[in-house]
């Protein structure tokens, strides 16, 4: 048996010095176990190869080819070499170039065979294979179909991680102890962890490393959903606060329209984890209600604090901005102001005099909810009875916020309110601790906006569409990626589509020029400019004056995607549109639409690349919130999804990452290794029977830093 284990520093491996040893730190490599875990972040398929005559120019492909002639270098100026030869096969020949590396006249000689990986370009007419990776042909020693291909650092090539990868994995997997138990493995048809460690880094061929990166992605998900399970029943054996049966009849009566069977199952949903509880025992609530945009989640909130304040419990309702705070107190004090339900307002802006007297009212117990921003978490805040916490649009929060007004008090329950449609399995890694109801039935009289895609070539006929729409009565959004133009043309920046595009060349719209040259074009309509530098007072007095109808068209950047609701407004028009993810454009699109006028959106883009093209497309033809979210995240992936969203970036928060499960294609795989979780942790809460040791081993290992976050 080896002497060597996951825990012998990588020092104790021929050729790692001090120096090597510092260079494989800066990778995360200090022992065995780190080299047989660092994981390739690719895999070339370098077995798939072409004869020369069937490869299209620009396209990479793998070649078998036998040096025809020797190598010839030049220099052509100071510091730059060229070394060029010519190969074939049975179909034609090709040129290779390689650039600043001369030993190649030692490597290929005349009739020597090779594999060459590589981009075919056309040169003057010829074809030309420039700087291509190569591995020699020998008898005996076949080639790997599937080349991993690693990430690197200064000092430390692909060979030398790939032979120290291969001399850890010899010794080490011999003692690596699998945790998965072998009544999951052959249920789900799953390799050994020997297997499909040793294929993550070599395979064998295709087949072998699918079923192994199958298995390392079903133990990330299980793993996770292992540490989540623990984590909502550890919070679920805490007692909460039992709520008082009572009846919705009386807020019901107040709303100016009939609830759909999705809000009254999300109701019942909050009702039956506050008052009656499971078992008869009410822990504390932790619900996220799920829905489309305009679907009506509010008035789920609404009930939530009707039956809190009916048991004598105070209300928190935490919101991202100071404008959705201000719109959902007017419509909460509106509506419990005829119930005797006192309400009151506390943002960053509110002045000291006010802030005092609304601490000093919560304190006491004469305020029964409060509406406010992160003005809530205050430490100066103290409540006198706490018993629900409202968090809306989740997922501009990071968990941390969360946990901090949850602080306030350990008994409240949690409600918390996405209006991002999200697909069911992101769901299930950015709310695992959470229990999910989902609206998916919109109010009667929602009506559909008409999208439409266009470029600059139609700025004329969009300012004649504004002008028409205002004199119909409507009001216009229109939202520009920038507040103000950069200071230099050129810069280089990152499309969200993943392309890289010259400012200069795209010309980003920025809200400052736009406003003042749609003034100009439209004289006589009164135009208003919000962006998140404005101070609160002064987005406060604007919006007021656009929900007025004092301001005709409002030019903003996405302030205004969350929450605010302007009845009147009938058009949105995007420029840039191609910056926006599809469920942003979503939200955005959500803003029109909300009165009885007929609405459009117009989403304006000059950038003609086949993939921008395809996924504006995706708006034009579909209006389903949950259809487009499930299309966001295959087309740009989770990560991307919500830029600011701090709890679904698991990596950057310290938490768990997931290397191998993909969210956009493994489905079935997360329902099976979630269900198979929450068995596990219900039949072995703590897991100690001898069967799971290896489980919570892997689990402490690879959640503590998350398990801080969501506890």
């Amino acid at each position: 048996m080896s002497r060597f284990t996951q825990s012998t520093p990588v020092t104790e491996l021929s050729g790692v010095g001090k120096t090597r040893a510092e260079q494989l730190k800066k990778l995360g490599i200090e022992t065995f176990g780190d080299l047989v875990y660092y994981f390739p972040r690719a895999y070339e398929n370098r077995g798939d190869t072409r004869l020369l005559s069937g490869c299209t120019p620009d396209t990479t492909v793998s070649l078998i080819l036998t040096v025809a002639t020797t190598v010839r270098s030049a220099n052509i100026r100071r510091g730059l070499t060229i070394s060029r030869f010519r190969a074939f096969d049975e179909s034609g020949s090709v040129e290779i170039t390689f650039f600043n590396s001369p030993y190649v006249k030692d490597v290929f000689t005349v009739g020597a065979e090779f594999r060459f990986y590589g981009k075919i370009t056309l040169q003057k007419g010829k074809p030309v294979l420039t700087n291509p990776k190569y591995e020699p042909i020998i008898e005996g020693r076949p080639l790997a179909d599937y080349v991993p291909i690693y990430s690197l650092t200064e000092g430390i090539s692909s060979k030398q991680i790939d032979k120290l990868i291969f001399t850890a994995i010899n010794d080490v997997l011999p003692s690596i102890c699998d945790p998965l138990p072998d009544s999951l493995r052959i249920k789900y048809s799953l390799p050994t962890l020997t297997y499909a460690l040793k294929n993550a880094h070599f395979p064998e061929d295709d087949k072998a490393l699918e079923k192994s990166l199958s298995r390392l992605a079903f133990d990330e998900m299980l793993l996770f959903g292992i540490g989540i399970s623990m984590s909502a029943m550890r919070k679920s054996k805490g007692e909460g606060i039992r709520l008082s049966p009572c009846s919705l009849e009386p807020l019901t009566s107040l709303l100016p329209y009939e609830l759909t069977s999705a809000q009254k199952a999300a109701i019942n949903d909050v009702y039956r984890d506050t008052v009656i509880g499971k078992d008869g025992i009410v822990s504390p609530m932790a619900r996220i209600i799920v829905g489309d945009v305009g679907c009506g989640k509010t008035v789920c909130a609404e009930a939530a604090i009707y039956i809190a304040a009916k048991s004598g419990c105070q209300s928190a309702f935490m919101v991202p901005t100071e404008i959705l705070a201000r719109q959902h107190f007017k419509e909460i004090s509106d509506l419990f102001s005829k119930l005797g339900i006192s309400t009151a307002l506390l943002l960053g802006s509110t002045g000291v005099a006010e802030r005092r007297r609304i601490y000093r009212g919560i304190e006491s117990g004469e305020i029964d909810v409060v509406v406010g921003t992160h003005a809530l978490l205050s430490d100066k805040l103290n409540f006198c009875n706490l018993g629900l916490i409202i968090t809306d649009e989740q997922h501009r929060f990071g968990v941390a916020q969360r946990a901090a007004l949850k602080e306030k008090s350990k008994k409240a329950h949690l409600l918390v309110m996405s209006a991002t449609p999200i697909p069911r399995t992101l769901a299930l890694t950015m709310y695992g601790d959470l229990d999910i109801s989902r609206i998916t039935e919109m109010p009667k009289g929602r009506q559909r906006v008409d999208t439409f895609t266009v470029d600059e070539g139609y700025r004329a006929r969009l300012d004649d569409f504004i002008r028409k729409q205002v004199m119909l009565g409507g009001q216009c959004y229109i939202v520009c990626p920038a507040i103000e133009a950069p200071e230099s043309d050129g810069e280089v920046v990152a499309e969200r589509i993943g392309e890289l595009v010259d400012i200069g060349r795209l010309n980003l719209k920025n809200v400052t020029d736009y406003a003042k040259e749609l003034s100009k074009r439209l004289p006589d309509i009164p135009v208003g400019v919000l962006h998140g530098k404005m101070k609160p007072a002064e987005k406060d007095e604007l919006m007021s004056r656009f929900k007025s109808g004092d301001v005709k068209v409002l030019v903003s950047t996405t302030v205004i995607e969350v929450g605010v609701n302007v009845p009147n407004a009938s058009l949105m028009i995007v420029e840039n549109a191609e910056r926006y993810g599809l469920s942003q454009l979503h939200q955005l699109r959500g803003r029109v639409g909300r009165g009885e006028r007929k609405s459009y959106c117009v989403l304006v883009s000059d950038l003609n690349s086949p993939k921008a093209k395809a996924r504006l497309d995706v708006m034009k033809t579909t209006y389903d919130g949950f259809e487009i979210a499930e299309k966001d995240l295959m087309l740009r992936g989770p990560g991307d999804l919500f830029s600011s969203n701090s709890d679904i970036n698991l990596r950057q928060s310290g938490g768990f990452e997931f290397k191998f499960a993909s969210m956009c294609n493994d489905y079935d795989l997360f329902e099976a290794a979630f269900s198979s979780a929450k068995a596990i942790v219900r039949s072995d809460p703590t897991l100690e029977c001898s069967e799971h040791l290896p489980l919570r081993d892997e689990v402490e290992r690879r959640f503590s830093l998350y398990d801080k976050n969501i506890s």
